[in-house]
């Protein structure tokens, strides 16, 4: 899917392409946060590749254009080639602060100190080992791959790090001035970053396991240690939700997410509220409870926060009600997803809420309405590109 092309293009450090592909899954699903998170982590390793553009003063014209991260990584490469190897590394190693550099490589800093201690001895550098391989070209080929390892990572440090470092130490310093609950923030980010991978990556089973097991350390803290405690309470239920339906388990995955949405009531967190609203709702559809989700996904409407998103949940609403036989309703709901998407200009769901708006028209006779928009949505879905939609449209 979408998803994994662009979570494969982060990884290659392909960020500009990445970023293409988490936009056009937010357009296509803004109900799910993950796209949402991988913008935000794919524009900031571009800025930690290139800078922040606010710094960039362009003097004319010609440099009005856009230059790929590749080309410049590719010009950086040759100019870096025409300079000795150990004096690239020793530049590239004055970039980063000995603090900075040891949160980045962790424990491998240990072992570039080791190797730049072995740079200092001059006799074993000019040494050679028995098959041949001088032994400076050894160590530096290894300081050149921890620097490279180091540069990686401080590209695409984990957004979730960053994103509940700042809420627990925000949230902390007013609390409890003396309290330094960034250490557990950080542990916190790793394991919820690494619940969402396995999840991500079709480990359902362990990233529920995971999940289950950072509830009951989370639960076990106090508010003191994560000021953010319920928050997390409510993401993890969430978490272990959405494993429990990809495992098929519906009954466990609606329980759990009613277990979010009671979290997110009683502490007062909107966004949690309409997450557990969306997700319940996505349980009763899949179980064939059309009547339930209409109910849960309304009480979500007011609390849709753009108009891409009001254009989702109103064509949900209204395939719903086209299963229930309703189809007059579902007309009335898949007008207003188009009349939401129009809003927000987005093509694509400009089709989907068309081609809604047509299917309830033939259930209700009104074949010449239906037919005009059959013919909307098939033009709709030309400009997408999609040649299933026009396909499944056509038959």
């Amino acid at each position: 899917g979408l998803y994994q092309k662009a979570e494969t293009l982060y990884a290659m450090g392909d960020f500009e392409f990445a970023l293409v592909f988490y936009h056009r899954g937010r357009r296509l699903r803004p109900d799910l946060h993950k796209f949402q998170l991988g913008i935000h982590k794919a524009e900031e390793a571009i800025i930690n590749c290139i800078g922040n553009p606010s710094s960039v003063k362009l003097e004319s014209k010609e440099e009005l254009r856009f230059v790929s991260r590749q080309a410049e990584s590719k010009k950086d490469n040759q100019k870096q080639q025409n300079k000795p190897k150990d004096q690239k590394d020793q530049k590239q190693t004055k970039k980063q602060s000995p603090k900075t550099e040891q949160q980045l490589l962790g424990r491998l800093y240990d072992d570039k100190a080791y190797l730049e201690k072995l740079l200092k001895d001059e006799d074993l550098m000019q040494s050679s080992t028995r098959q041949g391989a001088k032994v400076m070209d050894l160590v530096l080929d290894g300081i050149s791959y921890l620097n490279q390892r180091r540069d990686f990572w401080q590209q695409q440090k984990p957004i979730y790090a960053r994103e509940y470092e700042r809420k627990v130490l925000r949230q902390g310093r007013a609390r409890h001035k003396k309290q330094k609950p960034s250490d557990i923030a950080r542990a916190i980010a790793k394991e919820m970053e690494d619940i969402e991978l396995m999840l991500a990556r079709g480990s359902a089973e362990q990233s529920c396991r995971k999940a289950e097991r950072l509830l009951k350390k989370i639960q076990a803290w106090s508010e003191d240690e994560v000021p953010n405690k319920y928050e997390l309470i409510g993401n993890l239920h969430s978490c272990i939700g959405n494993g429990q339906l990809a495992m098929g388990q519906m009954e466990a995955a609606l329980h759990s997410h009613k277990m979010d949405l009671e979290c997110a009531r009683e502490n007062a967190l909107p966004d949690a509220t309409s997450r557990a609203l969306d997700n319940i709702g996505h349980v009763y559809a899949r179980i064939g409870k059309f009547q339930q989700a209409i109910n849960t996904w309304e009480e979500k409407i007011p609390l849709a926060q753009s108009s891409l998103e009001k254009a989702w949940l109103f064509h949900e609403i209204g395939r719903c009600y086209l299963e229930l036989d309703n189809a007059e309703v579902a007309q009335d709901y898949g007008e207003q997803s188009l009349q939401s998407a129009d809003e927000e200009g987005d093509v694509e769901w400009q089709l989907h809420a068309t081609v809604l708006v047509a299917q309830a028209q033939v259930k209700l006779k009104d074949y010449q309405s239906a037919i005009l928009n059959f013919e909307r949505a098939l033009e709709k879905a030309r400009l997408v590109p999609s040649e299933a939609a026009q396909n499944g449209i056509i038959a």
